[in-house]
């Protein structure tokens, strides 16, 4: 696989998508992430973690663990990861003011696939 499929896969993941976009609000601890996320789709805490890592491979999202008592870690978008986070919520935008064009056009197709087989078996 070529590597910017790859990152684009990451970018463009169910969760990928979803914490880079909740991150572009600000830095957030790992509950807040969670709690966030979880208003919009349920996420467990190892996809959440490995989401995460995985950003932060790729450069996306910086990871701060403090060293404090209990522990504290935030997450971060990078200059990188603001970059790629700002097209994913511009595509997300454009998906949701779309929507009412793209049920449109399904309807349309199904409508046709549905006619389509009821001719073909008519004739058979």
């Amino acid at each position: 696989m070529c590597p910017y499929r790859l990152v684009l896969e990451h970018v463009t993941s169910r969760w990928g998508v979803l914490v880079l976009i909740e991150l572009l609000a600000g830095s957030r601890r790992f509950s807040e992430l969670r709690r966030a996320i979880g208003q919009v789709a349920r996420i467990s805490e190892k996809m959440l973690t490995q989401t995460l890592q995985t950003l932060e491979r790729d450069g996306l999202v910086h990871r701060d663990a403090k060293p404090v008592i209990p522990p504290r870690v935030d997450y971060s978008l990078t200059d990188l990861g603001r970059e790629a986070a700002e097209q994913v919520r511009a595509l997300a935008l454009w998906t949701q003011e779309r929507m009412p064009d793209v049920e449109r056009a399904r309807r349309t197709y199904d409508e046709a696939r549905t006619h389509s087989a009821r001719a073909s078996s008519n004739r058979t």
